[in-house]
């Protein structure tokens, strides 16, 4: 039997129950694991017989808890290769002043910056809290990584499209070389 624990915000606990539980039986038919939730300390275990459908089953929470919809979280069900990446970006800030303006700049008008990063790395995006997660392939989320970092960092939104473009460009090349 294996278990796990895993802490998550209070304001998200309705989001795993789901309406009427639906969202938590759904988990636990996909992943063949008991969830138990204390939502009053904002605690979930995790118990199942398969280690590794409960270690997806924490990932699927860990989506879940920084702002993905089920829909999207389950996509780490659907592929080995399909991994979730957290980037606190507390980590990068001295004020809430700063985290503001960086959320902003990753999400950006009217969510098109976070957007056009999806659209270019294939990797799905949740800016929540102090935090952005990245579903997607490794690649995807190294490449999706690398461009939150560079506008962290403070550079211009057409130098990280550029580098993603390179990156598509590279993937694209890759892809051909491996075929022919």
């Amino acid at each position: 039997m294996a278990i796990q624990e895993i802490k998550v915000n209070q304001n998200r606990i309705a989001v795993i129950i789901g309406k009427g539980g639906k969202t938590k039986r759904q988990i636990e038919k996909k992943t063949e694991t008991k969830l138990t939730i204390e939502s009053e300390e904002g605690l979930i275990t995790i118990e199942g017989e398969d280690a590794i459908n409960v270690m997806k089953t924490g990932e699927i929470i860990k989506a879940l808890n920084r702002g993905f919809s089920p829909e999207r979280a389950y996509t780490l069900l659907e592929d080995e290769d399909i991994m979730l990446d957290i980037i606190d970006l507390s980590a990068y800030c001295n004020s809430t002043k700063q985290m503001e303006r960086i959320r902003g700049r990753i999400i950006g008008k009217e969510g098109k910056s976070r957007e056009q990063i999806e659209n270019m790395t294939g990797a799905e995006i949740s800016v929540y809290g102090k935090t952005v997660a990245i579903i997607g392939e490794i690649d995807q989320v190294k490449n999706a990584a690398k461009a939150i970092e560079m506008i962290i960092e403070g550079l211009p939104h057409e130098s990280v499209f550029s580098y993603l473009d390179k990156k598509k460009k590279e993937a694209k090349t890759n892809m051909l070389e491996y075929y022919y």
